[in-house]
This record gives C-alpha cells, structure tokens and sequence, in this order.
C-alpha cells in the first residue's frame, strides 16, 4: 500500500524497484502554487545554450538551409547542463541551429535519469515554449523534424520524450485548460519539470480505439476528485515517460453525483499518494526512454485539477458543459497536431537513412566483369531504389506540408479541423509512415552487410513502427476511414470516386445479410477485411490526388 511518503515503484515481474525509481510524494508543485497565487504572471524568460550563427540546415528542413552532419557520441552517464545566456532568437535560422546544438548532447545510451535530465534541461532553456504550438506551430513542427533525424544515429527514444512532452501533455493543458492553468506552465518550464499522458491502458491499447476505464469520481465533500483503476485492465499502459515525469495529463471517465459524463483530463502530480508504476520491459530501440505502466488506487486530487475551458464542477458537484465542444473533441487536438509530427518525423528520419546509405554506396568500390570502375550506387536496382524514394519522399513532404499548413491557423484560434482536413491529417499519417517502412526495408534489403552495422542507421528502424501505432495506429485509422465513406455511400450511392465507390458497393453488398445485427456485421466486416483496407486505400490516394 502507498503510505503518503512515497509512491510503489514496481518493475514488470511484480518486484519492487530499485530506489532510483523511487520519490518523494510531498514535493513542491509550481503549478498547484502558481494556480493558487493569481499574482503569478511573470513569465521565466528563455535561457538558450549559446547563439549559433554558424550552423547549417539539415537537409529538408522546412526553416533551415543546409545538412549539418552528425556527431558522434559516446556512452554518456552525466548530461552537459545548458548555459543560461538570455538571448531572443527571433531569425528562424538562427532558432533552428540553436535548438540542434541543445540536441546534439543527447544520447541512445543515456540511462533514463540522464534523458530526463537532459529534456529537463531542453524545456528549461525555453528554445521551444509550452504556447508554441499555438503561437509558433511551425517552430513546433520544425523541432520534431529536427529531432527526428537524430534518431537515425540515438533512436527514437529522446524523439517519443519530447512530443510527449510538448504535444501530449502539456498541449493538453493548451487545449483544454482554463486560463490559470495555461499560465502556469510558465513555472513548468522555469522549473525544468516533465509530463507524461496517460491514456492507453492494458485492455484498450493502441488498436483498441479510445476506450477508458480509468475512474474519477467528484467528492464534494472534500471538493477533490478520486482516481481509481478498477482492474489491472484499466492501469495505463505503456506511458512514455511515465516515471520520470512530474505531472501527467490523465483521462479518466468522470462520474459527478449519479451522473457519468464521459472521460476529461486532469493535472496529476505524480508524486501524488495512490499512484504506482512499473516497468514495460527492454525495447528493441529506444531505451533511454522510460516507458511505465501505471495503477491509480484512490489517488485524490484537488478540484482545480480538472483540465475545465470546456466544462465546470462546482464546489457542491453541479456538473456544466460551457462550450458546445466536449472536451474529448479538444484533447483530440493533440491527435491531429501528433499525426502530423509523426508523419513528418517518419519522412525526416528515412531521408536521413536514405542519405547515410546513399553516401555510403557511392564510395563503396565494386568488382566489374568489364573492368569499369565502379561503385555500389551503381548497380541498377538500387539506383532505381534511391530515384524512386527520393521522388515518393518529395511528393510525401509537399503533401504533408499542405496539412501542417491548413492546420496552423486552426491551432492559433483553437478551431477544431473540419472532416475533409481531418481525412487528410489521418492519410498524411498513414501514407507517410508506411511509405517510409516500404522504402527502408526495401533499402535495407539491397546493401548487403552494411545493413547490419551499428552506426548504418538501419539499427533503429523501429522507430519507424512507433510512429506506425503512434498517435493512432495505421490500421485502425483506415477502418475509420472505411466505415466513414460507407456511411456516405449508404446515403448517396456515391463515396466520392470511382475506386471508391465500386469497393464502398462491394463491402456494402457484403455486409448486407447482417440486417443490422451488431454482432453479424461485426462478424463479416472482419471476414471482409481485404475490402476494408482496399476501400480506405482508394480513398487516401483520392485524398492526395486532390491534395
């Protein structure tokens, strides 16, 4: 049982874990005191590692101008503290190559406790602040782009770090926290603190859809909110950053007097009594990361915990919507703004691999039966790999682009994204992802041993396979995409294409024996799942036809 002092820390096995994972409950909260002294206005102004004139661009950079190589890095225990100099970087160019020399000192071989350090560091130098992504989304976008070519050479696991952080957590708090709250994330950067965001659990992962079970029930006699998993099923799962963080953004189906009102997100403190956490385990790539499970037993929080732009508890439990928006329909923001991070992330971190690779196989000497002096990129088919790629990739980014594009403006109004951006959003992540997959392991496939080498890039190709289930696995995306299009068909007879149309027909015709039984149609949409993503691939290709 948590005694108030600390918090269990349990690893996989069920054991408890070293006192590294351990920490004090009773620690000072900036937020909460922030929250509770209205004076607190002042912003932490931004402390940058130094000002960078000198650095170039890394290759298609939407800010920058040129590659800048990679550095090698050693196994590091101890991270480089960022010096505190006050300058405003307001030349995009000069921002960008201030924010990839902060970068450069992360490693794939930092222990979790030197990441962290390392990211507390990064959020304290206020390079990218917590209201970027609503005043400055391209700055936000560009970090992820620039981050995601570093994980070519340290994986992915500083990457998945920051878009937790950034975008996940504490976008959360911009999108549906109230102005107090949004205020006060000036404190979480002045403090270096961290978040996770809690969502998936153990029965509703990433193909599941967005299912809760975690609870949260209004006291109104002591004005908090209590958070309990019901089952080991409902603990979230899979959080990244789940142990080191400070705060986590937590979604939990609220239940105010007899009334259930659908899941909302609170402010947890982590060090908050009740909460445990264990360990996932060894990753294939990405272990600098910590990811964690993590179980609410009776955890009390204070009723300004409660993310409330959209919605209000009275002191006594009255429960009010005050927007026409529910506020699950704001959280998704952060899924559109994720998708997009991630489709870039993908195409960033295969042009890095294609141009490692490519590099390498133009000097790279080959025997020729005709005496010619030549090279591994000359052999056909993986010359005709590299144009292919390279031409794929480029029309990938431009459309990638045109959604960041549309997206922006909608993220400085806080306006939700209308259906026709949102299929496009979802088909720039599907598209982007697994395109990128293709083209790696085709590549990995054509270059023999090198393939194998640690420092060839091709080392932490699962970053790849996180951004497929990231953010909305790739999979599910496109049944969404199916069953939305048959739904217009079913009204129209039209589903908007040729292709799509005839396949929309075809699974129509399939599921037509059902009646409207739940579990029939259930049953024969599964046996049709060719169809299903035949018809969710004529309409993503539509989409960027149209694009």
């Amino acid at each position: 049982m948590c005694n108030g002092i600390t918090r269990r820390v349990l690893c996989s096995d069920g054991r408890l874990a070293p006192p590294h994972l351990l920490r004090a409950s009773h620690r000072h909260n900036p937020i909460s005191e922030a929250l509770r002294s209205r004076g607190f206005l002042a912003r932490s102004m931004a402390l940058l590692a130094r000002t960078v004139r000198s650095l170039a661009r890394p290759a298609r950079s939407r800010l920058l101008r040129s590659a800048r190589p990679q550095r090698a890095h050693a196994p590091s225990t101890l991270p480089r503290t960022l010096s505190t100099a006050a300058v405003a970087l307001d030349d995009e160019a000069e921002w960008a190559a201030a924010f990839v020399d902060a970068t450069s000192v992360f490693s794939g071989e930092d222990t979790h406790e030197a990441s962290a350090q390392r990211m507390r560091a990064l959020v304290k130098s206020g390079l990218l602040r917590h209201t970027d992504l609503r005043d400055r989304p391209d700055r936000f976008f560009e970090a992820h782009r620039l981050l995601a070519r570093r994980a070519v050479s340290e994986g992915p696991g500083f990457w998945v770090r920051f878009t937790v952080h950034y975008n996940l957590c504490y976008g959360t708090v911009l999108a549906v926290g109230n102005t107090d709250q949004i205020a006060a994330l000036d404190a979480v950067e002045a403090r270096g603190r961290l978040g996770c965001f809690a969502l998936t659990e153990r029965r509703a992962g990433v193909q599941s859809g967005l299912v809760v079970e975690t609870t949260a029930t209004y006291d109104a006699a002591t004005q908090e909110f209590v958070l309990n998993s019901p089952s080991q099923g409902a603990y979230k799962n899979w959080i990244s950053q789940g142990h080191v963080a400070d705060d986590a953004v937590v979604l939990a189906s609220l239940t105010v007097g007899a009334e259930r009102v659908g899941p909302h997100a609170f402010l947890v403190d982590m060090a908050s009594a009740g909460i445990s956490t264990g360990d996932m385990g060894v990753k294939t790539t990405g272990n600098d990361l910590d990811n964690a499970w993590i179980g609410f037993d009776g955890v009390r929080v204070p009723r300004s915990a409660l993310l409330d732009a959209h919605c209000t508890v009275s002191a006594d439990g009255a429960y009010a919507r005050t927007t026409k928006l529910a506020p699950f329909e704001m959280i998704g923001q952060r899924l559109y703004t994720g998708r997009v991070a991630v489709a870039q992330a993908a195409l960033a971190f295969r042009r890095q691999v294609y141009e490692v690779t490519e590099a390498y196989a133009r000097e790279k000497p080959i025997p020729d039966v005709a005496g010619r002096s030549r090279v591994l990129a000359d052999i056909p088919q993986l010359k005709a790999l590299f144009k292919d790629a390279a031409e794929r990739a480029d029309a990938l980014e431009t459309f990638v682009g045109t959604c960041e594009d549309r997206l922006a403006p909608l993220l400085k109004t806080g306006a939700v994204p209308d259906a026709d951006l949102a299929l496009a959003i979802a088909t720039a992540k599907v598209r982007a992802v697994e395109d990128s997959i293709d083209a790696c392991w085709k590549l990995k496939q054509e270059v023999g041993s090198y393939a194998l080498m640690g420092d060839s890039g091709f080392k932490h190709l699962d970053f790849l396979n996180c951004c497929k289930f990231a953010e909305g696995d790739s999979r599910v995306l496109a049944q969404k995409m199916a069953r939305d299009t048959l739904r217009v068909f079913a009204k129209s007879g039209d589903a908007g294409g040729a292709a799509s149309t005839r396949l929309a027909g075809e699974l129509a015709k399939a599921l037509k024996s059902a009646a409207g039984d739940k579990v029939a149609t259930a049953d024969l949409w599964d046996a049709n799942f060719g169809t299903v993503y035949a018809l969710a691939d004529a309409v993503m290709d539509r989409v960027v036809a149209e694009a």
